[in-house]
């Protein structure tokens, strides 16, 4: 997509996958590089769009996001599925250019708006959406569809 101060902002590859497994551990989302290369596969055989922030070395940012689509409105949102910094390279602007380029391609996409779910206890992550523009929107619930005690396919 482009690069501005050393920073390029590009469509995520397979070929990524091992760094931002490496990413998405340190926030806490345990993936191996291999599922991690077909997750990104399918998301963007979906429609949807995973976008990697490299400054030098392994990924530094990545960003995913999602048209759907509602009855309740004439179009699609974007949905921000994924949205990590490394820690060593947060407070440089990273983020901001992965949402910058997130709301493009999701205008792209034919979308309105973006919309993140960030819980509660996230409040850094929270506050940093409200600096960016975000507005609170209600919440969101979960539900599980696989039976209880049977394991994915």
């Amino acid at each position: 997509m482009g690069t501005r101060y050393g920073l390029e902002i590009r469509a995520a590859a397979s070929s990524d996958a091992t760094g931002l497994a490496a990413l998405l551990g340190e926030a806490g989302i345990a993936v191996g590089a291999a599922d991690l290369a077909t997750r990104l596969d399918a998301l963007q055989q979906d429609g949807g769009t995973a976008l990697v922030a490299v400054e030098w070395g392994p990924p530094s940012g990545l960003i995913t996001v999602s048209p759907v689509r509602t009855l309740e409105a004439p179009r699609p949102f974007g949905l921000i599925t994924s949205f990590a910094v490394a820690i060593e390279s947060r407070r440089r602007g990273i983020g901001r250019v992965l949402l910058k380029a997130a709301g493009r391609a999701a205008r792209q996409a034919g979308c309105d708006r973006l919309l993140l779910a960030a819980a509660p206890d996230q409040e850094a992550l929270r506050a940093f959406c409200r600096a960016a523009g975000f507005t609170d929107a209600g919440q969101m619930l979960a539900r599980p569809l696989l039976k209880r005690g049977a394991g994915e396919a």
